[in-house]
């Protein structure tokens, strides 16, 4: 049965996941929200097991582990059997070269037996066009063709061809390498391609890691976290995904399957403000540059909440009935309606996410007041919707009100603009921006506390709780020892709680009340608690959280909060965001114990 226990390998380029048994369920090209190529994880059981994956089989497996060369993007899967043992290494290359950054759309997967003699089965069966092509094949001495009408593959190896095409098993005397990638003519060798590429891959990922500044505890969490989300990056623009699949239902047959392979302006500020946190700075610069070339493209100033990775707009939602769906809870669906929707706080997310770059003396572009002047039509979209309804974080589709999280971010934008104007040499513009972000923020305090409930609710003149308004001290909003914020944090405790985990918001929305703990929102709860001085309590919770990640130290976007099953799209760009923030917060510092 399907799980999303998987290893993820990637180079900023493309991404494919990787089960415990070495099988390759996942990855789209050429780009994240491409084709699945390899789409077995979203294939029923009445599906062939082995259609739309690349399979490395043991023939007589009865055990399997995975693990990460340390500090890495290698994933090491582990297969052993009554006949021996087998290693694959898996690597999706990335390293600089001829001084720039190599990460072809390339996957390479390195078989070395470890013990006896392993028999194995290779079978490689990529899909195009959203899994209604099976590949055709045509082959040379040591490369196999895998096409459609409008793509194609090439695997260059030293394995048999014959076998591979045949799928027939065959003894595993010696080293095997398979490179599968664009249908190209390999330069040099085999064996040295791949022993390169692997290891200047493994170097460029501990060269990048010994430039984090950790906390002093939960290292390893957090440098799995901050590797995680550096992969789920698209280079080339510098849009960040928030997650790298479609349609993993969010709770069994909830209906709430969604495609995440795209950038949602909100989760990305919120990564590259962690990644910034470890000194990472290069995802913050490739970001900044998408987002002002996604202002300079706003009509009248509207923003859109969600673009594809190379600024397209129009992400048409549609269903794939080709595919059943992850353990079949169709539907599987590509495209996102939310492209459509109004969701005010994407204008503090847009100047939340470029303020650092005005005030960072470590960043090397220029930041000015050009860029300032481009971001107050952001700004002023901001005051003039802070007060009117929209679709909201969650993204509701059926209904709108104003709510208490987006006019927060409305005040961000505002209160954050006068701080740039400042910097930019603009004093007048820094008193008009302040004089609006008092104005927003006067209209919250009033109209989203509620006396009921003793607490700030999800919406003006609402009634019902949301842990979205965690956020108002995240962002500066609200000093967290005020009696009204203590109080929400204690009222979200009581009615949203569950155990370690927290659910979104108490009240209905489109698909029924929800099921499973949400994982952000367990880790904006822990910031919340020892931001009011509850951090030991909060250190246990945080404990807690990690033992929901899965093997490989990763987290999907839901947690079922009594069986522990991870939900929800995966990798979640939210929830490694978590992580980090949580490890920042709750570690304890370094000069305490060195």
């Amino acid at each position: 049965m399907a799980n999303l226990d998987l290893g993820v390998i990637g180079n900023c380029s493309y991404a494919g996941l990787i089960d415990k048994t070495a099988k390759v369920v996942w990855c789209c090209l050429p780009r994240f929200d491409g084709d699945p190529v390899f789409n077995q994880l979203l294939r029923g059981e009445a599906d062939d097991p082995f259609d739309g994956a690349f399979s490395i089989e043991l023939e007589d497996l009865q055990s399997s582990e995975q693990h990460y060369e340390p500090k890495t993007a290698v994933l090491v899967t582990t297969l052993r059997g009554a006949s021996g043992s087998l290693q694959v290494v898996d690597c999706a290359p990335r390293f600089m070269w001829r001084d720039r950054i190599f990460r072809p759309q390339t996957l390479v997967r390195r078989i070395r037996p470890l013990s006896g003699r392993p028999r194995i089965t290779i079978r490689l069966r990529p899909t195009f066009n959203h899994g209604l092509e099976k590949a055709e094949t045509s082959h040379g001495s040591n490369h196999i063709r895998y096409f459609g009408r409008h793509a194609a593959l090439r695997l260059v190896t030293d394995a048999p061809t014959d076998y591979i095409l045949a799928e027939k098993p065959f003894n595993l005397t010696a080293p095997l390498d398979l490179i599968l990638g664009p249908d190209e003519t390999l330069q040099g060798s085999i064996g040295d391609t791949a022993r390169s590429f692997v290891e200047r891959t493994t170097h460029h990922w501990l060269h990048w890691v010994s430039r984090l500044a950790l906390p002093f505890e939960w290292q390893d969490a957090v440098i799995r976290a901050a590797i995680t989300l550096k992969l789920c990056t698209y280079e080339q623009t510098g849009a960040i995904v928030a997650a790298m699949t479609t349609s993993i239902p969010e709770a069994p047959n909830s209906g709430r399957n969604w495609d995440y392979r795209f950038c949602w302006l909100r989760d990305a500020f919120f990564v590259v403000r962690a990644l910034n946190t470890l000194g990472e700075i290069e995802a913050m610069e490739d970001y900044f540059r998408f987002l002002m070339d996604v202002v300079a493209d706003a009509d009248g100033g509207h923003l859109q909440p969600v673009f594809g990775i190379g600024r397209e707009r129009d992400l048409i939602e549609r269903v794939l009935p080709q595919f059943a769906g992850y353990r079949g809870m169709g539907p599987v669906r590509i495209g996102n309606q939310a492209h459509e929707h109004y969701q005010h706080d994407v204008y503090g997310n847009v100047i939340l996410g470029a303020a650092q770059m005005f005030f960072d003396q470590r960043i090397r572009m220029n930041t000015g007041l050009a860029e300032f002047k481009a971001l107050e039509t952001a700004g002023e979209q901001a005051f003039r919707l802070h007060a009117s309804p929209d679709a909201g974080m969650w993204e509701l589709r059926t209904r709108a009100r104003v709510h208490t999280s987006s006019s927060l971010m409305c005040w961000a934008a505002c209160h954050r603009l006068g701080h740039i104007a400042e910097k930019v040499g603009a004093p007048d513009r820094a008193a008009i921006w302040q004089a609006r972000a008092d104005e927003i923020k006067d209209r919250i305090l009033t109209e989203s506390w509620s006396e009921k409930r003793q607490a700030f609710v999800e919406s003006f003149g609402g009634e019902s709780l949301d842990a979205s308004v965690l956020l108002m001290v995240e962002i500066g909003f609200i000093d967290p020892q005020d009696e009204r914020f203590i109080s929400t944090v204690n009222q979200l405790e009581r009615t949203l709680a569950r155990g370690a985990h927290l659910m979104r918001y108490e009240a209905a929305d489109d698909f029924g009340v929800p099921e499973v703990g949400f994982n952000i929102c367990a880790f904006w709860r822990l910031d919340a608690l020892a931001r009011i001085g509850r951090r030991e309590e909060a250190r246990e919770l945080f404990i807690s959280l990690l033992e929901s990640r899965n093997s490989l130290g990763l987290l999907s976007e839901d947690t079922d909060c009594i069986t522990g099953e991870m939900w929800g799209n995966y990798p979640q760009t939210y929830s490694m965001v978590g992580i980090i923030n949580g490890a920042r917060r709750l570690s304890r510092p370094w000069e305490s114990v060195i």
